[in-house]
């Protein structure tokens, strides 16, 4: 499962947590070589070669064991059901849940794939990918119990007064480095104008009883969660935050980032043929696809979490995609008819 290289510092699990977790297994052999493939807030990954074969390793951070067990069982599930996934392996007691140290992993089957974003991918492949969203959330309905969400949306869409706010901390931070460098003076450029967009775009608050159908959503359905072998998705993975959400806006916030340019703009034909596939696999209507993509770009418009990792947090990790997204959002009200129209047309 191939991801980002991570900082060295991040160091794998050592021989003897390597050889207790294995232990745990029939037949998967000895550690032969651990490498550290990500590092994100929800988990660790690891590539694991043993002498019986090549598993991906995680390490879940949050470590909630019946989460992420719930979660393997939904991904078994959607297995049985034909959709590429990659469900944990049991170990000899049928458990897919390791908890060694205190830490919480869970083996997976290695798959030979790779990332692809929408800027690789054909029209049909972009229908593809839009039915494969439509159908995972139908799975997932099958497959899910009414009323076990891990959250439940309260429909209530930001507040500007309090965008402003943050947009007012960061730009004082922002403004209070003592050497900056061509991404402060693009941030700062970027926060005046989208306070400004706020401005003229208050009134376009979305309502709170304007949420589109609710339904089980994978929550975080992006090109570095899905393994394409060849031409076809071979595995979704990334499970973690697996909820109850508003349905069709996780196919709108997913478009947002499989079919962005470089430049901040959308490739509207291939999300026109991505939105007709997942309308069809989803059994999702126009006016909620509507009301998904008004309530996406109130979001985009109100949403600063790249600046606040950078400047809050002091993490550059989502840097490089701030650029493209921050002149998403500039576009998009400009281009919001047609975007709406991509999507519902």
């Amino acid at each position: 499962m191939p991801r980002s290289p991570v900082d060295s510092a991040e160091a794998a699990p050592d021989g003897e947590t390597l050889s207790a977790l294995l232990r745990r297994y029939d037949g998967a052999g000895d550690a032969v070589s651990c490498e550290p493939l990500t590092q994100g807030l929800l988990n660790r990954g690891y590539r694991l070669a043993t002498t019986r074969g090549r598993f991906f390793l995680k390490h879940h951070l949050d470590g909630d064991r019946t989460a992420i067990t719930r979660q393997h069982r939904v991904t078994q599930r959607l297995d049985a059901l034909g959709l590429p996934v990659a469900p944990p392996v049991p170990d000899a007691d049928g458990r897919t849940v390791a908890v060694i140290g205190g830490r919480c992993y869970a083996l997976h089957p290695w798959i030979d794939g790779r990332h692809r974003d929408g800027g690789e991918l054909t029209a049909a492949q972009c229908w593809r990918l839009g039915g494969l969203l439509g159908l995972v959330h139908t799975c997932l309905e099958r497959v899910m119990r009414s009323g076990t969400g891990d959250r439940r949306p309260s429909g209530e869409a930001a507040v500007p007064e309090d965008t402003f706010a943050v947009i007012e901390q960061l730009l004082t931070l922002v403004r209070g480095r003592r050497a900056r460098d061509a991404f402060d003076e693009l941030a700062e450029h970027r926060l005046i104008e989208r306070r400004a967009l706020l401005e003229r775009h208050a009134h376009r608050r979305p309502e709170a009883h304007a949420v589109p159908a609710t339904g089980w959503v994978h929550g975080d359905f992006h090109p570095l969660n899905l393994l394409y072998r060849d031409t076809e998705p071979a595995a979704i993975v990334d499970w973690d935050r697996l909820g109850v959400q508003p349905r069709a806006e996780e196919a709108v916030r997913a478009a947002a980032i499989f079919f962005v340019r470089p430049g901040g703009t959308l490739a509207l034909a291939k999300v026109r043929s991505y939105a007709r596939a997942y309308r069809c696999a989803a059994g999702a209507g126009t006016s909620e696809m509507a009301a998904a993509v008004h309530r996406v770009w109130w979001e985009r418009l109100n949403d600063f979490w790249m600046l606040r990792w950078r400047y809050q947090r002091g993490d550059g990790r989502a840097d490089p995609q701030f650029p493209a997204a921050a002149a998403l959002a500039v576009w998009w009200t400009r281009e919001y008819d047609a975007v709406r129209d991509a999507f519902c047309g």
